[in-house]
């Protein structure tokens, strides 16, 4: 299976964080920042902040499921943020910062259930997961400056406070799993 390509569309807080992990990711090769799960067409990142847009922040992961399969980027996806708490991921507060699947298909639908089963299951976060699973939805690129951020601006508050610590417990957890130029 040369050439094998899937999507997914997930939201778990802060998109750069999300973004930051998973272009370290063996068998990951496109990540975009991105809108999604609203109602208003292509939203800026001002109008998704104001809560008005439904959208969440979101990351489009491109993958090889040759070399990483959609249960291990949800799996990884659980360690990088607190599915239990609505809305909300640490001082980021608001509809756009909400734990979100969205599924491309059918089998990415029952492999996301699958997944969140799992989760629960183990009581990893000590309380019920409040992940939002939905089927497919429109995605709206982000704004350039919001690309890759974490490489491009490392020394931000906000990278050294939040991405950072995330970055670096998905290294430590998941070492074999990186790409060999993270």
């Amino acid at each position: 299976m040369a050439d094998a390509r899937e999507t997914a569309l997930l939201g778990g807080g802060c998109f750069w964080c999300l973004d930051a992990v998973y272009r370290e990711l063996k068998g990951v090769l496109e990540v975009e920042s991105g809108y999604a799960g609203g109602h208003q067409a292509n939203p800026t990142y001002e109008q998704v902040c104001a809560k008005g847009t439904g959208h969440a922040e979101v990351v489009k992961v491109v993958f090889d499921p040759n070399v990483v399969s959609y249960a291990d980027l949800l799996r990884i996806f659980f360690t990088l943020h607190d599915p239990t708490t609505k809305d909300r991921q640490g001082a980021d507060v608001g509809p756009q910062y909400r734990s979100i699947i969205i599924a491309q298909d059918e089998p990415q639908m029952a492999t996301a259930r699958e997944v969140m089963a799992e989760i629960e299951g183990l009581n990893i976060w000590g309380g019920p997961i409040v992940t939002e699973l939905v089927g497919p939805q429109t995605y709206w690129p982000g704004e350039a400056e919001h690309q890759d951020y974490f490489r491009l601006n490392p020394w931000s508050g906000y990278c050294r406070a939040v991405v950072g610590p995330k970055v670096a417990k998905f290294r430590k957890n998941f070492m074999a799993r990186l790409k060999e130029t993270a």
